[in-house]
């Protein structure tokens, strides 16, 4: 009995150690399905960013020509495009994230399905209460 119940406990932490937001994700444009980057979603002071580590269709040099402020004409490549993610159950929220397709910035929310362990649902939402959301996919190894 003793076995059994070590067993579950061993399973169970397996299964939410495989639930964790951070690590390497591939992004997907939800309009036309184009995979577009790799983003490394970590950890700093209790909060979530994201950092764009690798461009799948653009050359590694790409820079932002859309983004505004300081961001404007930096590579896109090592850009920060989420900030400031905070745990509210099992969802990060309170943070930004930010379209360089667009130049524009929107609240953000991440979370994983319970049944869909390496797919990341990424909403942006805009301060008038329309949102888009995205499926990212885990990358299990970066080639």
């Amino acid at each position: 009995m003793k076995f059994l119940f070590l067993v579950f406990v061993v399973v169970g932490s397996l299964s939410l150690k495989s639930q964790s937001v951070t690590g390497t994700w591939k992004t997907v444009d939800d309009r036309d399905g184009a995979e577009r980057s790799y983003v490394e979603i970590y950890e700093t002071s209790g909060q979530l960013y994201g950092k764009i580590t690798k461009l799948l269709k653009e050359p590694p040099e790409k820079l932002c020509d859309k983004c505004k402020g300081e961001r404007k004409d930096k590579p896109l490549q090592g850009m920060i495009v989420i900030e400031a993610l905070s745990r509210v159950k099992d969802t990060y929220s309170n943070g930004r994230i930010y379209d360089p397709v667009t130049g524009n910035d929107y609240g953000c929310s991440i979370w994983i399905e319970p049944d869909k362990p390496n797919e990341l649902r990424v909403r942006g939402k805009h301060w008038s209460g329309i949102y888009r959301t995205q499926t990212w996919y885990r990358v299990q190894s970066q080639p």
